[in-house]
This record gives structure tokens, C-alpha cells and sequence, in this order.
């Protein structure tokens, strides 16, 4: 994979294949998307690339209205280069970049730096002065430069369309299962391993107190999760939440019981994925009543485990 920030200094020897968009979360839509530049590069012997934005043009344009990321910024380009993008260019997006012309961009950029032999949109994606650029005027500027141009179709799951603000919605609810069909994949946080009240410890049930990179975390609540620690899925309980039985929480924490670990994460920086909502969070009466809770959804979480396809879930971007 090679990844550019900007176009000035990319030594792009070979023609491209390209399509361009934020793709937050690259989902199965953005995966058709990719999969399609992929195809055709390999059938046109072009270079499978990708034009991305940083930030997200809604928080530079609308900052009230900018959604929340589902993906950091690493974690969208590494996956990416699972999806089989062997070139990403990464445009900084300003208000002067926001004014330029989309015939402008197409020709300074599309053909004459990235030497782009196909361009793909996904369904309804614009860019460019005021969303000009939109398939039609991609098709008619790309019959003049001598590029071909194409959409591709949007995927629709249950009869709905499969989009990154659904996926926020979705996770908004603890509707973490649904959120993984249109993933392709279990929504995943990357966190890193911090200090807490110790009382996972003294339960009986240790937990790794994780200050999460993404923006994007699941309703408040106890998943069964998958946790990747040195390389290795390992099976997982996550509590979103404020700890309501002991009162003295006033933000949200994430804590992550992974089963049969006993090393020390403090520190690292470890990925958890949301397999399934096991319940709600809520206040237990006594501690021994939670003790007893917890011992309930590690043995509901070892159960879900045993199911097949779990495995296949953990294995995927």
C-alpha cells in the first residue's frame, strides 16, 4: 500500500483505476466500490486507487452537523489495503479545496498526475464546487479527457440502504448485530489500556480499563466481544457504561474482562470488537448480586462462542 497526503509529490508512474469518497466504516457498500476498482485494474493493468478526505468535508463545511468517524484514520487506510487498494491519496480538505471545480479536479488531478483510466462513484456521491461532480458530469468530462466512468450500485440489507450514518444509529441502540451485516464485519474500537479502580480485581473478574480511539462506541451496556491481544483473538465480556451499582462514575467507561488472560496490558493499545449485546447495564442491590450477574454473562459469552461462524467474524477486516 502506498499512501500519499496530497498529489504534488506522488510519483504515479502507472495508470489508475480510482474511485474517491470519505467511505467511514467501509462497509458493504464501500467494499462493492472497492472490489469493482480492484477488478478493473487487474483487467485494464492499472493501479486499484483510492481518493480520501481529511477531515470529513461535513466538518469543515457544517462542523454542527460533522458525524462522529466510525473508523480512525489508520484503521480506515489499513483496511483498505485488505480490500486490495494498492494506492490511497489522501486530499486535506479546506474551504479553498471545497470551491475548486469539479471538471478542474478531474482534469488536473483524475488524469493528468493519477493518469486515471476508469473512475467509479458509489451511487449518489458528489464532490466538487457545490456537489457538482456527479455521475453525469463524471461521465461527460471522463468521454472528453478519455477515461471511463461508472456508479456503482448501492447495497441494500432488509430494505435498507447500507450507509455509515445507519451503522451510527445502529450502534446509538446497542443494535450491534445488525451493525455487523452491514460492516461485513463486528464493529471494532482500538483502545489503550489505562489505570483504573482496580475493582474488576477485586470481583474476581479483572478488566482492562480502555480509553477507546474511536468516537463511535456502542449504548451503554454488557457485549459479548472479541479482544486481539498479541496477535490473537481472545474471547471477551465488555461493559459500556457508568457502573451504576457503585455510583461514583460521572462518564462512561469501557471495561473488558478477557477470559482465561492473566497478563498485563497496561499500556498497550488492543482492539475489541462488539459481537452481541448480552443485556442492559444496571444497578445490582448488593456486590455479591453482581458477582453473580457477571458469572451469568461469561457463561452466556462462552456459549456464544461455541456457536459456529464465530471464528470466521474475528478473522475478517
Amino acid at each position: 500500500m502506498r499512501l500519499f497526503h496530497g498529489t504534488d509529490n506522488a510519483e504515479i508512474l502507472r495508470p489508475t483505476v480510482l474511485t474517491l469518497g470519505v467511505f467511514d466504516g467501509l462497509h458493504l457498500g464501500h467494499q462493492l466500490i472497492m472490489s469493482t476498482v480492484v477488478e478493473r485494474a487487474r483487467a485494464v493493468d492499472a493501479v486499484p486507487t483510492v481518493i480520501t478526505f481529511d477531515p470529513h468535508p461535513r466538518a469543515v463545511l457544517h462542523p454542527e452537523s460533522a458525524p462522529p468517524l466510525l473508523q480512525t484514520f489508520d484503521q480506515k487506510i489499513e483496511a483498505l489495503g485488505v480490500l486490495g487498494i494498492e494506492q490511497t491519496i489522501v486530499l486535506r480538505f479546506t474551504p479553498e479545496f471545497a470551491a475548486v471545480r469539479a471538471r478542474e479536479f478531474l482534469s488536473d488531478v483524475v488524469m493528468d498526475r493519477l493518469h486515471a483510466r476508469e473512475v467509479y462513484l458509489g451511487k449518489g456521491f458528489a464532490f466538487g464546487h457545490n456537489r457538482e461532480g456527479n455521475i453525469e458530469l463524471l461521465r461527460r468530462v471522463g468521454g472528453e479527457l478519455g477515461f471511463v466512468a461508472g456508479e456503482v450500485p448501492e447495497v441494500r440489507l432488509r430494505g435498507r440502504r447500507v450507509s455509515s450514518s445507519k451503522i451510527r444509529e445502529l450502534l446509538t441502540h446497542g443494535r450491534v448485530n445488525l451493525a455487523r451485516r452491514m460492516l461485513g464485519r463486528p464493529y471494532g474500537v482500538e483502545a489503550r489500556v489505562e489505570h483504573g479502580s482496580e475493582r474488576g480485581h477485586q470481583l474476581g473478574f479483572p478488566t482492562a480499563n480502555l480509553h477507546p480511539h474511536n468516537r463511535v462506541i456502542p449504548r451503554n451496556g454488557v457485549y459479548v466481544t472479541g479482544t486481539l491481544i498479541e496477535g490473537q483473538w481472545r474471547r471477551s465480556v465488555t461493559n459500556v457504561g457508568l457502573r451504576p451499582t457503585f455510583g461514583d462514575a460521572t462518564e462512561p467507561s469501557v471495561e473488558t474482562f478477557v477470559m482465561n488472560w492473566d497478563g498485563d496490558l497496561y499500556g498497550d493499545v488492543v482492539r475489541v470488537r462488539f459481537l452481541h449485546r448480552l443485556r442492559d447495564e444496571r444497578k445490582f442491590s448488593s456486590i455479591d448480586e453482581l458477582k453473580t450477574q457477571i458469572s451469568r454473562d461469561v457463561a452466556r459469552a462462552n456459549s456464544y462462542f461455541e456457536r459456529a461462524g464465530t471464528k470466521h467474524m474475528l478473522s475478517v477486516i
